[in-house]
């Protein structure tokens, strides 16, 4: 039954490698603003790959209208993101744009859902009833323009995904990277798996999307993670293949390379998380059909190889400036071109290690861990030692 089900699907993504949606950013690869016709380009250019796409800001270089411009008339659906820091400008700033396109477009047409926040829980910036908060406010401003059909959701990294935010959303966008916890490729499909498993335990039946998870293609080295094509190539091959089976929907990082990431770039990888080079157009990967899911293994137990392996992680600090201030902040993943560029029209970012800590004895704490800033505890968690670490190091830049 397997065997045929698997049979069907490799016939199925024989035209190209198909992704349930990628992250993306229009800035172009000097990091200027898009017009809309780099956007209709760029979207050209990700149509053999996916339908749709995932933004962090509308408000961020205006990105919101040529996005959605691109996508009207045609199949395309977009994640729209909500940029939000340790004040509320940012979010009040989508908030507004979100309103003001929604008398310019039919949002119900190609908008899949309103990302409120990236790692804003994990970055202490907010806490997660703040974040909670600007949910139920989205909810209501939805509903007031007629849109209530739009689900509403926040980005949050695996372990600051508390009751309280689960009970907010509509459904769960969670970003979990196997890279920057230090782990082999071999073993980094059944750790991103092990973690939604924990988090479907806590979830209340809602449905988990995988909101950002990938590998780098070059630069240095993180613990045991390698970044190269081959290990990308096999994190990618193993998780979707994985993802399919189990109906487990995400969203890979990244679309696109990004040069423009790569000022002060400690770990050297920030740039190198795209399916396309950067160029914005040409693949990395060989070929029309990336992997087979047939001839993919992926199978595994949820009490598998994560429960043995070591772990690290890593944080990223964000120099985000405005034409009033700016802010450092911190993420499990030195990503590019997701929420260290949100809310401003350019960015420096820093990769910076972090200590390393040990995973317990089995696949996953039985419960994740609350954000302390929700006011909850991470002392039954193997994980306190490395947030309170990473609490430190963002202290020395504040």
């Amino acid at each position: 039954m397997k065997l045929a089900f698997l049979t069907i699907l490799a016939t199925a993504v024989s035209a190209a490698t198909r992704f349930n949606g990628l992250n993306y950013n229009p800035k172009r690869p000097d990091g200027t603003c898009p017009i809309l016709s780099d956007v209709k380009l760029d979207f050209s250019n990700l149509q053999p790959y996916t339908d749709t796409v995932r933004i962090y800001s509308v408000k961020d270089c205006n990105q919101g209208e040529p996005v959605l411009r691109a996508a009207e008339g045609t199949n395309w659906k977009i994640y729209l993101g909500m940029w939000v820091e340790g004040n509320d400008a940012s979010y009040e700033a989508d908030k507004a744009e979100i309103i003001r396109l929604s008398s310019v477009f039919d949002l119900k047409k190609n908008v899949k859902a309103i990302v409120v926040g990236s790692e804003a829980i994990y970055r202490k910036q907010q806490t997660s009833s703040q974040i909670a908060d600007k949910v139920k406010d989205m909810k209501s401003v939805l509903a007031g323009l007629g849109l209530s059909s739009i689900p509403v959701t926040a980005a949050e990294t695996w372990p600051f995904y508390d009751q309280i935010l689960i009970n907010a959303v509509d459904f769960i966008m969670v970003h979990i990277f196997p890279f920057w916890e230090g782990f082999e490729v071999s073993a980094s499909n059944d750790v991103i798996f092990n973690h939604i498993y924990d988090l479907k335990k806590i979830a209340n039946g809602k449905s988990i999307v995988v909101g950002e998870t990938g590998w780098p293609t070059d630069g240095d080295n993180y613990q045991n993670s390698v970044p190269s094509i081959q290990n990308s190539l096999e994190y990618m091959s193993k998780f979707i293949c994985r993802s399919i089976s189990e109906k487990q929907d995400y969203l890979w990082f990244a679309a696109m390379d990004t040069p423009w990431a790569s000022t002060n770039n400690a770990s050297n990888v920030e740039q190198n998380w795209g399916i396309l080079k950067s160029d914005y157009k040409t693949p990395k990967y060989s070929g029309d059909t990336w992997f087979d899911c047939s001839k993919v293994d992926f199978s595994s137990s949820p009490s598998s190889s994560s429960s043995s392996s070591s772990a690290a992680s890593s944080t990223r600090v964000n120099s985000q400036s405005s034409s009033s201030s700016s802010s450092i902040a911190s993420s499990t993943r030195a990503s590019s071109q997701s929420d260290s560029t949100a809310g401003t029209n350019t960015a420096t970012n820093t990769s910076m290690g972090s200590t390393t800590t040990s995973r317990s004895s089995s696949s996953g704490p039985t419960s994740l861990p609350s954000s302390t800033s929700s006011g909850s505890s991470l002392s039954s968690s193997p994980l306190l030692g490395f947030y309170k670490s990473i609490h430190n190091l963002i202290s020395l830049f504040i």
